[in-house]
């Protein structure tokens, strides 16, 4: 990230029980990211523009420490045109764990490990339908909304737990003294629990209500990593009951990571969701790769989608280059 400048400041940042911290100051941070991107969306549908795009975002970071040793953070990051893409306000109690409002682009309970598979670079289903038509979106993911709270206690050893709500499955951005304009939603809570007391491996496990406008659902997720050397292995399932008739989804994902050496990393997953009801099983899958040296980091990934939705012939493609220095 690169460090422009600190502003100081006075500041009231206000917590749910009207918590003051005073006198903090805010970094302002930017990236130099220049990617080139193809196969997006639909073969069939996309645009073929300008492949070579720059990374344009901004963001504002700062805390505070109160007269009880705990400590209030803020986090403002900001799009090219200037509209606001993710606030997080964060109060930490230490030992008490960590309280979290979070405003769009934030995970919360269960979709913190909605995939946690190993990859050198993005998620396999990252990119695919970006310009798709109806019906080619992935499905089989936690989706829990990623405007709300979330609660992180991990003061046992090993052991990470995280309870998020969203209220009216939100993931919007609403400004202070205003409604936003979800109220045919319902609102959507979930846990999830990880235990990393086994060296290198990771077991997690959560469960959660989603709520929506027609159709609530009861999502499970359960999975492990474990890392061996140089290789990474994870397997994960994924399991959303819908209350509509014939509509629940089963995903099963897999991944593994390979550290060439200390700059180089490669990776494939793949996953498969089956549908009630269906003989077709949406199909994902995706290779990545990631190579550092000092202050630059080049990364690739190129990931497919087939029958998405569980609908035949609904396919999608992405496939990324990028390239970022760090100073």
């Amino acid at each position: 990230m690169i460090n422009i400048k600190k502003i100081g400041l006075t500041a009231l940042a206000g917590s749910l029980v009207a918590v003051s911290a005073y006198a903090g100051e805010l970094s302002v941070s930017g990236g130099a990211k220049m990617s080139y991107t193809a196969d997006t969306g639909n073969e069939d549908v996309q645009d073929d523009g300008n492949r070579f795009g720059l990374q344009k975002s901004i963001g504002f970071t700062g805390s505070g420490e109160l007269d009880n040793g705990h400590t209030v953070s803020l986090e403002h990051y900001m799009a090219a045109t200037g509209s606001l893409s993710s606030t997080i306000l964060t109060y930490d109690m230490g030992d008490m764990g960590k309280l979290k409002y979070a405003e769009v682009s934030q995970s919360l309970g269960m979709e913190i490990i909605d995939d946690l598979t190993p990859t050198a670079d993005e998620e396999i289903w990252n990119g695919l339908d970006t310009e798709g038509t109806s019906n080619e979106t992935p499905v089989g993911r936690a989706s829990l909304g990623n405007t709300g709270f979330n609660y992180t206690y991990s003061a046992i050893d090993g052991v990470q737990v995280d309870v998020g709500y969203s209220p009216k499955t939100s993931t919007l951005s609403t400004d202070d003294g205003f409604n936003a304009s979800e109220a045919a939603k319902r609102s959507s809570s979930s846990i999830a629990v990880q235990y990393k007391g086994i060296e290198g491996a990771n077991l997690f496990f959560g469960t959660g209500e989603a709520g929506a406008a027609s159709s609530d659902s009861d999502v499970d997720i359960y999975g492990f990593t474990y890392a061996l050397g140089p290789i990474t292995v994870g397997a994960q399932r994924t399991d959303i009951d819908y209350t509509a008739a014939s509509s629940d989804l089963e995903t099963d994902m897999f991944g593994i990571s390979f550290a060439v050496n200390d700059n180089l990393s490669i990776s494939y997953g793949q996953s498969e969701t089956s549908k009630e009801g269906s003989t077709i099983d949406q199909e994902i899958s995706g290779f990545s790769i990631g190579y550092s040296m000092g202050g630059m980091t080049l990364k690739a990934h190129k990931n497919k989608g087939e029958k998405l939705a569980n609908t035949a012939n609904n396919e999608s493609e992405h496939t990324e280059i990028a390239l970022s220095f760090a100073f």
